[in-house]
């Protein structure tokens, strides 16, 4: 399929240059009809009969199935979600915490996250420190970074594999290795970690090293739907995503991977019907098997066949590594062409690896100021606070004129 029939069936591109893949990508048309289509058979069957309960059931397999196809994964790891912040939640509240565990996160994650930790550290009296990724953006080893900031106590890092502020990928594989092949000797506790909280003196010093694996929780929003992905190989715990933004399906409705090893120590915390087994007086037996336990009950299931629909275009264009070529392809020509403008600076010294471009205005125009600016000719692209930058993003069918068109107005708006 040619990039211009493609992208005639997403509405939302035809009177605007969109670049905010990252935030919410655009629903295409059979996506859309695959919504509402799943909606009438629901009116059409009853909403609550015997039909619909079967149907629901089917959706649900057939959604799990995708995405497990996706990420190479078996379907029984998969927990259907509404996005990614909940699956990072489900992780995160479902350990079983005590005082004095050790969480590690980077400085680079999602608000939302960090609002998570920061109450597991309230209500459990867990430690918390940051680890500096964003300093290894051009230069450093983030695998070397967040070594170094395990403790002996260390129970979980959370990260992203794509970074949303910088567009940094981090090398996933290398850093589960890290946390579940622990070295002999104690970390170094310097590095000038930010701290959370007062670290209790010097007391981890000789300590034995970790003699447990420490979880990974990633947060995958922005990895997936743009890098190929085999999450067995890769020994990642916990994977959140959602399917709103580069996959382009229906906002509500993402996933949790949970991996076979690390599904025995995670709790479900949230519980309903959809994640429990009872036997024949309606009496709790127990959890289902799979991720599937942390489900809860009642949503809104006619988006499962508009995430299908949505996955299945995506590879009517082209194999997740064609795609993920061409994402890089692109992002690589916005990232040259932002580069000759004087008064912008991309945050990234060298061509993107993903989908993000980052950048910043070096004559004193406010970042909103642009955007708004932008927007108001039809070019979507946002703000980021921390870095203060702006970011644009680019999918494997955004085209070069959307580019030149936006770096074009940038140029007259700092003339």
């Amino acid at each position: 399929m040619t990039k211009d029939n493609h992208r005639q069936q997403f509405p939302a591109l035809a009177n605007k240059a969109y670049f905010n893949y990252g935030g919410q990508g655009p629903l295409p048309e059979p996506a859309l009809d695959a919504i509402y289509q799943a909606y009438k058979r629901v009116q059409l069957g009853g909403p609550f009969s015997g039909e619909v309960g079967a149907w629901v059931v089917q959706e649900a397999m057939l959604t799990r199935r995708a995405i497990a196809s996706e990420l190479t994964v078996p379907p029984q790891t998969i927990a259907l979600t509404e996005d990614v912040t909940v699956g990072c939640n489900i992780a995160l509240w479902g350990i079983d915490w005590k005082a004095g565990d050790h969480l590690l996160l980077s400085d680079c994650e999602h608000h939302g996250i960090v609002a998570s930790v920061m109450e597991l550290q309230r209500r459990f009296n867990i430690e918390v420190s940051v680890c500096p990724l964003a300093a290894t953006l051009n230069e450093g080893d983030p695998v070397a970074v967040i070594a170094d900031s395990l403790r002996p106590n260390t129970r979980l890092l959370v990260i992203s594999h794509i970074l949303w502020n910088t567009g940094q990928v981090l090398p996933l594989a290398e850093i589960v290795k890290v946390c579940h092949e622990p070295p002999l000797t104690p970390p170094c506790q310097g590095g000038g970690q930010e701290e959370f909280s007062r670290v209790q003196g010097d007391e981890q010093e000789g300590l034995p090293a970790n003699k447990h694996k420490v979880r990974v929780l990633v947060d995958a929003a922005q990895s997936v739907g743009v890098l190929p992905l085999n999450l067995i190989e890769s020994g990642v715990d916990f994977y959140a995503f959602t399917g709103h933004k580069w996959w382009c399906g229906p906002e509500g409705l993402g996933g949790l991977y949970v991996s076979a090893e690390a599904l025995a120590d995670l709790h479900p915390v949230f519980i309903g019907w959809r994640g429990i087994v009872t036997d024949s007086n309606a009496k709790v037996l127990g959890w289902k098997s799979g991720s599937q336990r942390y489900e809860i009950a009642t949503s809104a299931y006619p988006l499962y066949a508009g995430l299908r629909s949505a996955i299945a275009l995506q590879h009517e264009w082209g194999t997740i590594e064609e795609r993920y070529a061409e994402i890089c392809r692109l992002s690589k020509y916005l990232w040259e062409r932002l580069s000759e403008l004087p008064n912008v600076e991309c945050l990234r010294k060298s061509a993107p690896e993903a989908g993000l471009v980052s950048f910043r205005l070096i004559n004193g125009m406010p970042h909103k100021k642009l955007v708004d600016l932008l927007e108001k000719q039809g070019i979507m692209v946002r703000t980021i606070l921390n870095p203060d930058c702006v970011r644009a993003c680019v999918h494997y069918f955004t085209t070069e004129a959307e580019i030149d068109k936006l770096v074009g107005a940038i140029a007259i708006q700092l003339v």
